[in-house]
């Protein structure tokens, strides 16, 4: 197995305004999905999956929760003696420098991590996307291609037109070489994003970030990939399965109502390896007589009385009599009580909804809740 040979990084240091409250004290990448996954989960079950074993996590914002989730690591094999989970927060000096500037410099501030590491390829990440790819497979197609830099993409026509601009955007030619790159461009000339994954020999990406920082620039998409375009091989890997970015309050909506979707359920939680999480010990979900449950996914330790329809709950929501959920996400330990209704809500954990309230959004902008509010 050639991934015995690669390392991987995993990018999480991104501050999401579009994720409003959702990211106001926990990273993009510590954001729950699903019922009871983080978004970096995907991308460090589908490593370890690969048989990734040396993985390097940079944060940079609001990242106790995240590092609280992975802890050391246990839950995806990786608390072990040689190569495992290293979580790489910024250190703060006296003279206050230490914050990362930006996705090169983050990297360059832990050189020494990518120096000690005996692999001879990188795969980096970001930490905030679902989706299930096999990197194994994204490995051999960037050393048969005999590429320099290898950029993971994807046709993004099924998202919001208004996403396209928060992503990187790429042309490729014949052959799968990139030929054009812009980062987050106001007026896209095409859907082809880029998925935040790039292959490169660890040399190599030792040596652009030394050129990077030494010429003061520190954004590795803007300052690295692209700059390069003419001068190193860089080959697009085109990925034609189901991926949504956790970058903005409607993609995180839609990514949690499309996983009520079989197929896309599928391809994320049976084909091609499980997705670990945190373990957490909570009693299976109740159903007492009056439930009316239909097309959701509902945590353990939840206790439902009233209906719920077209919905995402975490684990130990409350639900109770007379109450009516339909396409919402209901975050962890969030009472809902007798009378009241949500459509199209987001709510963050340990929310009260009082007795009688009726909170209605719609599927472009659902009505957003933040953590512990009484309402």
């Amino acid at each position: 197995m050639r991934l015995k040979n690669a390392m991987g990084i995993i990018l999480t240091g991104g501050n999401k305004s579009g994720m409003k409250e959702l990211s106001a004290i926990r990273a993009t990448a510590a954001i729950p999905v699903g019922g009871k996954y983080r978004a970096i989960d995907f991308v460090l079950s589908n490593m370890v999956n690969s048989g990734i074993t040396n993985i390097g996590v940079l944060t940079q914002y609001n990242f106790r929760s995240l590092m609280d989730h992975l802890g050391t690591g246990k839950e995806w094999d990786l608390d072990r003696e040689n190569g495992g989970l290293f979580i790489f927060p910024p250190y703060l000096s006296d003279d206050g420098s230490g914050w990362y500037k930006g996705t090169a410099d983050a990297m360059y501030n832990n050189l020494t991590y990518l120096l000690r590491s005996s692999q001879e390829y990188v795969i980096i990440s970001v930490g905030n996307s679902v989706c299930k790819i096999n990197f194994e497979k994204l490995l051999d197609y960037h050393i048969d291609k005999g590429a320099d830099i290898t950029i993971a993409y994807r046709d993004m026509s099924d998202l919001y037109p208004e996403d396209l601009p928060i992503m990187g955007i790429l042309s490729v030619d014949n052959n799968e070489r990139i030929t054009d790159f812009e980062e987050k461009p106001l007026r896209p000339k095409g859907t082809l994003g880029s998925m935040g994954i790039y292959v490169m020999k660890r040399e190599l990406l030792i040596y652009l970030l030394e050129e990077c920082i030494a010429h003061g620039n520190y954004d590795f998409v803007r300052d690295v990939l692209i700059k390069k375009l003419d001068s190193l091989k860089i080959y697009g890997y085109r990925f034609n399965s189901y991926w949504r970015s956790i970058s903005s309050i409607k993609m995180y909506y839609r990514c949690n109502m499309e996983l009520l979707d079989p197929d896309v359920c599928c391809q994320l939680f049976v084909d091609g390896g499980k997705i670990y999480t945190k373990v957490k010990d909570e009693p299976p979900a109740k159903y007492n007589d009056e439930a009316e449950v239909r097309n959701s996914i509902i945590g353990d330790g939840c206790i439902i009385e009233g209906t719920v329809e077209n919905s995402v709950l975490f684990r130990g929501v409350t639900v109770k009599k007379g109450a009516c959920i339909k396409n919402s996400i209901i975050m962890q330990g969030s009472v809902i009580e007798s009378g009241s209704s949500l459509q199209y809500a987001v709510v963050d954990k340990n929310v009260l909804i009082t007795e009688g309230k009726n909170l209605k959004g719609d599927d472009e902008w659902p009505i957003i809740v933040g953590r512990r509010t009484v309402v």
